[in-house]
C-alpha cells in the first residue's frame, strides 16, 4: 500500500511537506492494510471531515490520520464497514491527537455508543501552557510552526464526490501539522510539569456521559426555560422529550422539527387547539399540520401532570458574596498571569459562582485546580 511519506516529524518545524497528494483510502484491503501499519504508532493524529446540516447525527465524510511517516484519508463513503478503522480509532495504547476534539468525538461516539479514549486535545494543551484560550487550529499551526494554513476549502461540501487534489490537500493539513503541533505542546507540558492536567482534562471529554443522547434529558439544552414560571417549565420538558424521539426517528436537526423558541412559546401559552397553536408566532404551517395534534397531546398531559421545576434559580448573591466573587476572581487573574495559563480554563465564572455558595460539585475543589488554587480560593472564602 502505497502512502504519502513526509519528512520527519520534528519539535521545531523545520520545512513545508513535499508537494504530492496521498491517496485516498477506497477499499476493505487498503483499510485493513492501512490500519495494520497504524496500530503500531504510539500515538496518531486524527480528524474528520462531517456534514450535519440536514440530519440529527453528522454523517462521516472523510477521516484524516498522520503519523511521523504516513498521512493518509480514509472515504467512509466508499466503505460499507468501517470496523478496522474504529479498532484503531478506540484502541487505549493509541494516543489520538486532535484539535477541539468534541466535535469529531461526538461524530464517533455516534457510530460506537461511546467517545474513543485516550486523546490529546491541542487546544486544550495549548490553553494549559500559555497561548490564548480557544485558539484557532490555524492560529496554533502559526504560532508553533509558522505555517499558514489554505483556508481556500473551508466551506467545502465533504459528502460530494469526487473530491478534487485541493480538497484532500486541504483535509491533509489538518494532521500534517498537527504532528508538529502535539510534539511542541507535548514537550512544554512536560517542561512545565502539567502533564497530568491535560490527562485530567481530557478524561472528562471523554467521558461517555457527554455524548448521550437521551431523550429526556433534553431539556437541559433549553435555557431559556428558566425564564418560565415552573407548570410551563414541566411543559417545555415535555416537549423537548418528544422533539428529541422525532429529530432520532426522522433523522433531522431538532430545529427542523420545531425550532426551541416555538417549543418555548408552546409551553408559555400552553394552547388547547389547532387555531391556538397556529397563532403562535413564526410557527410553520407544516408543523401544525403534520404534528399539530400530537404537540397538543403532549401539552394536555404535561398541564395535568405533577408540577416538576426543572431549571435551578439560584438566589442571587448577596453584597459580601458579590465581593468576595470579585476577590476570587481578582486572584484567579494574578495566578493565571503568573503561570500563563488561561483564566477561563483554571476557574471559569460557574466554578466560582459554586465556590461562593460552597458546592461541593466545584471543579476548584479538586484534580489539579485544587493543588494550583482551589485550596487557596477556598481558604479565601473560609475567611470571608
Amino acid at each position: 500500500m502505497e502512502v504519502r511519506h513526509g519528512k520527519k516529524c520534528v519539535r521545531e518545524y523545520t520545512g513545508d511537506m513535499p508537494d504530492q497528494t496521498s491517496p485516498t483510502i477506497t477499499t476493505a484491503d487498503t483499510l485493513r492494510s492501512l490500519c495494520a501499519h497504524l496500530a503500531r504508532a504510539p500515538w496518531i493524529a486524527l480528524d474528520t471531515e462531517f456534514m450535519r446540516v440536514q440530519t440529527y447525527r453528522a454523517r462521516l465524510c472523510l477521516v484524516q490520520l498522520a503519523t511521523p511517516d504516513t498521512v493518509v484519508c480514509v472515504d467512509p463513503l466508499a466503505l460499507s464497514d468501517l470496523t478496522p478503522l474504529l479498532e484503531l480509532v478506540y484502541a487505549p495504547h493509541i494516543t489520538k491527537v486532535l484539535h477541539a476534539a468534541r466535535q469529531d468525538l461526538e461524530v464517533f461516539a455516534d457510530l460506537r455508543g461511546g467517545p474513543p479514549p485516550s486523546v490529546f486535545d491541542t487546544q486544550i494543551a495549548a490553553s494549559l501552557v500559555g497561548y490564548d484560550d480557544q485558539l484557532g487550529y490555524g492560529a496554533l499551526v502559526e504560532a508553533i510552526t509558522g505555517h499558514k494554513l489554505d483556508k481556500l476549502e473551508a466551506r467545502t461540501d465533504w459528502a460530494a464526490r469526487p473530491l478534487s487534489d485541493s480538497q484532500i490537500r486541504y483535509a491533509e493539513d489538518d494532521v500534517v501539522y498537527l504532528r508538529d503541533v502535539y510534539l511542541h505542546l507535548e514537550t512544554r507540558l512536560k517542561e512545565l510539569g502539567r502533564t497530568q492536567w491535560l490527562v485530567e482534562e481530557c478524561t472528562t471529554l471523554t467521558d461517555p456521559a457527554l455524548y448521550r443522547t437521551d431523550p429526556e434529558n433534553a431539556w437541559r439544552r433549553l435555557g431559556a426555560g428558566a425564564m418560565l414560571a415552573p407548570p410551563a417549565q414541566t411543559i417545555l420538558a415535555a416537549l423537548a422529550t418528544w422533539r428529541e424521539r422525532q429529530a432520532q426517528q426522522r433523522d433531522l436537526p431538532r430545529g427542523w422539527v420545531v425550532p426551541d423558541p416555538i417549543l418555548v412559546e408552546m409551553a408559555r401559552r400552553m394552547p388547547d387547539s389547532i387555531a391556538a397553536l397556529a397563532a403562535i408566532p413564526e410557527i410553520k404551517p407544516s408543523v401544525v399540520r403534520r404534528d399539530g395534534v400530537a404537540l397538543l397531546e403532549i401539552v394536555a398531559q404535561a398541564r395535568t401532570a405533577p408540577i416538576q421545576p426543572r431549571w435551578d434559580t439560584p438566589e442571587r448573591l448577596d453584597p459580601a458574596q458579590m465581593t468576595l466573587l470579585k476577590k476570587l476572581g481578582a486572584r484567579v487573574q494574578e495566578r493565571a498571569r503568573e503561570a500563563s495559563v488561561s483564566q477561563t480554563l483554571i476557574a471559569p465564572k460557574r466554578e466560582l459562582l459554586r465556590l461562593v455558595r460552597r458546592d461541593p460539585a466545584c471543579a476548584l475543589l479538586r484534580g489539579w485546580r485544587r493543588n494550583f488554587i482551589g485550596e487557596e480560593l477556598s481558604a479565601l472564602c473560609g475567611s470571608s
